[in-house]
């Protein structure tokens, strides 16, 4: 059986596609980098999966992930839609998260500075807040690191209390790390194939990067398990 396909998109200032390339193939896809600039609708067609990867796109000017966002319809146009509509999947991560709520892929709301006004780099603990195709194999509480100044989710009105309740909130926080609302880390859409996260899993795919050097919760980083979750929903 060939490998599923994921097709990792570069903007200028994105510092985490290799990492999450490597991520990828440890858990069993193949994993293409694909700079912006050779973009073109019919690269979808070779994919299973679209992920935007962490990093600064466009250096955060305007506001994160805003210009990237810009370039990408200007580029595909309705094409991604189309892809989601199809069965493909589509994932972002940090940066990429902000990249997606603005891509209108995600229930609507914005990813906004955090609290404290600063940069926060940490580990971060987490907890499944309804079934989705990139948790199914991670236990209801695990820990992933953060890095981000943009982070804090922010709803309309009783929107994010919705999501908690109908299951869009995916993933929560299981302390208030950053202000976001109902303590919001990860939003997915009404298929489940859409799916963005503020916590960085490609960083934690082995458990030697761990801060513990003795954990040994499982035999790889949750972040692994993430990956290889969604690469077996994939398979059926």
């Amino acid at each position: 059986m060939p490998l599923p396909h994921a097709l990792i998109l570069k903007f200028p200032g994105t510092n985490c596609d290799a990492e999450t390339a490597r991520a990828l193939k440890v858990a069993g896809f193949s994993a293409e980098v694909l700079p912006i600039a050779l973009l073109e609708p019919g690269k979808l067609d070779t994919a299973q999966m679209i992920l935007f990867a962490g990093g600064f796109s466009y250096g955060d000017y305007v506001m994160s992930g805003r210009i990237a966002q810009l370039i990408t319809k200007h580029k595909l146009g309705d094409k991604l839609r189309q892809f989601v509509d199809k069965g493909g999947y589509a994932m972002g991560i940090c940066n990429g998260f902000q990249i997606l709520t603005q891509l209108d892929l995600l229930p609507r709301g914005s990813l906004i500075h955090n609290e404290s006004g600063r940069f926060i780099c940490r580990w971060a603990g987490l907890k499944k807040n309804a079934s989705s195709p990139y948790l199914s194999e991670l236990p209801d509480e695990f820990e992933l690191p953060i890095a981000h100044a943009e982070g804090r989710f922010m709803g309309v009105g009783d929107d994010t209390a919705n999501y908690v309740a109908n299951g869009r909130a995916a993933l929560l926080y299981t302390e208030d790390v950053n202000g976001s609302s109902q303590r919001i880390a990860g939003l997915q859409d009404d298929t489940g194939r859409v799916f963005g996260l503020m916590p960085h899993p490609e960083r934690f795919v082995n458990k030697v990067t761990h801060y513990d050097p003795d954990w040994s919760q499982a035999e790889r980083g949750w972040g692994y398990y993430m990956f290889k979750s969604v690469r077996d929903a994939m398979a059926g």
